[in-house]
């Protein structure tokens, strides 16, 4: 079924400067929440754990919540969008968001916290995916590599100074305040849509697959319940983390098939057919996975191993923010007349450059060599980010926008679950690799205790052994972080041939096949 649209002038040129403005401002502080509360209550954990009496592995389910939720919601939000109308959906999302972050601030045990960010991550998937079409509806065709530089600046700036702001709300005020922080803008952000927001043009509503939602939920679940259980569980040593790998790759399996032979997917077949798109979804599951797992392992790093305060470590990493506002807003002035994918290249490689070096860090690295660092790899996820919007739908028939950008947002979800997950597992892993090794050297008749200087780290008396396993330890935390930091820079190498498989738009895009079209957007 193809998509009609109610009135021939499109939306961009039916509205004003003004009102482009304020929504553009009311749909970029959607954007910015969603992406903050992926990140935001990361620092705050030790402290909710103690008020909420939980142990580690249950406190862990404050994040999980949220991300299966955002993950398994945002698929059917071009459907949603076109069945009661983008308006009206983002304002219920908005609404919906807002009091659960309330409700989050507000909780006094750890069940209520666990469905509180259930009901945020599912309200809030649709903040990002109906952010970006809306921007793409109400900008003309010469201004939407602006449009998609604002966009991305949100996308992005919110995990990289999620830990940063819930460090410092934490610290001089309570944990409480990380959710809190949410509703002043979600109030305004509201009210902006509800006023100057226009109604969608009446369109055909395609049928909801049903099918299609049912299996990729349950493999998300699956596969988040994996992701955070095998830790605990001693990974495919045990029978529970192998049924629900079993269960998210067969749910996976299912998916693809349901989607390849079902006339009306969850997901429209256009979105993968098109060569840019394909390998922007692709690329944008590896952006995702670095993004929130380098933020993730350098949060800890400096405070355990470098000894850094809450503060000053989220002050430590606000850097990175201003290297990808500073490769967004370059991009956006470019635009195209700088070859996109020669853009993206040079933003994959001072990822990889900045990764690298990581990997060589130990804990007395100085001040400036971090925000050296940190700021290089936020321009580089910049550089990379904010082209890639451009190339994505740039050959992507305009009808398929809506589940293009939900599938792109899903795929980021999935990527910053996967990486979160795996990096924290490596250093784990590696370090208790390494303890073992390292602990294997260490023998009473070793040369160094033999010296008076050294005798107090004596493996045979109790007090050398506690400090001499705290060393130990220390040190294949070290090797351990740089085996993870290493892991995500040979994970961003594929990047590089992803390029390859993107071209440059020579034409306009050719119109969708009868039954893809879910989101009708000029």
């Amino acid at each position: 079924m193809s998509a009609t649209v109610a009135n021939p002038i499109p939306l961009h040129e039916r509205i004003t400067p003004l009102t482009r403005t304020i929504v553009t401002i009311c749909v970029m502080l959607a954007t910015l929440m969603q992406a903050l509360d992926s990140t935001i209550a990361n620092v705050a954990l030790p402290y909710m754990q103690g008020t909420l009496s939980a142990n580690s592995d249950q406190i862990n389910w404050v994040l999980t919540s949220y991300v299966v939720a955002a993950a398994i919601m945002t698929a059917p939000v071009g459907w949603m969008s076109a069945r009661f109308g983008t308006k009206n959906v983002l304002t219920v999302s908005l609404i919906g968001f807002t009091v659960t972050s309330m409700l989050c601030g507000v909780a006094g045990s750890i069940g209520e916290m666990v469905i509180f960010r259930f009901l945020q991550g599912v309200f809030g998937a649709a903040l990002v995916p109906l952010s970006q079409s809306t921007l793409l509806n109400i900008y003309p065709i010469e201004k939407r590599g602006s449009a998609m530089s604002i966009w991305g600046m949100g996308v992005m700036l919110g995990p990289i100074l999620g830990p940063t702001l819930g460090g410092y709300l934490t610290d001089l005020y309570n944990w409480r305040y990380v959710f809190f922080v949410n509703l002043p803008f979600g109030i305004l952000a509201t009210i902006g849509v509800i006023i100057f927001m226009s109604k969608d043009d009446d369109k055909p509503v395609p049928g909801f697959d049903w099918t299609g939602f049912a299996i990729l939920g349950i493999a998300l679940a699956g596969l988040q319940l994996a992701l955070d259980r095998g830790e605990t569980k001693d990974w495919f040593g045990s029978n529970e983390v192998i049924c629900e790998t079993v269960i998210a790759a067969l749910g996976f399996y299912l998916f693809t098939v349901h989607m390849l032979t079902s006339n009306k997917p969850l997901l429209p077949k256009g979105i993968f057919t098109d060569r840019n798109m394909l390998s922007a979804i692709l690329m944008m599951f590896l952006v995702g996975l670095v993004l929130l797992s380098s933020s993730a392992l350098l949060a800890p790093y400096l405070q355990r191993l470098s000894g850094y305060s809450v503060r000053s470590a989220g002050l430590e990493m606000a850097p990175r923010g201003f290297g990808t506002m500073a490769a967004m807003m370059i991009c956006g002035r470019l635009g195209t007349k700088v070859d996109v994918r020669l853009q993206m290249l040079v933003g994959i490689v001072l990822l990889l450059l900045s990764l690298y070096w990581m990997t060589l860090w130990t804990p007395d690295v100085s001040s400036n060599w971090i925000i050296t660092v940190i700021v290089v790899q936020g321009f580089g996820i910049g550089a990379v980010f904010m082209p890639l919007q451009m190339i994505a739908f740039a050959t992507l028939n305009p009808a398929l926008r809506g589940d293009g950008a939900a599938a792109m947002s899903l795929t980021r979800n999935v990527g910053m679950a996967i990486g979160t997950s795996v990096s924290s597992a490596i250093v784990t892993q590696m370090s208790q690799y390494e303890h073992a090794v390292l602990s294997w050297f260490i023998t009473p008749f070793a040369h160094p205790f033999t010296t008076n200087a050294m005798r107090m780290l004596d493996p045979t008396t109790s007090l050398g052994a506690q400090q001499m396993d705290a060393m130990i330890q220390r040190q294949a935390s070290i090797i351990g972080y740089g085996d993870a930091f290493k892991a995500l820079m040979i994970s961003s190498v594929p990047c590089l041939f992803l390029l390859l498989l993107m071209r440059k738009p020579k034409a306009a895009p050719k119109p969708a096949e009868p039954g893809e079209t879910h989101m009708a957007m000029d």
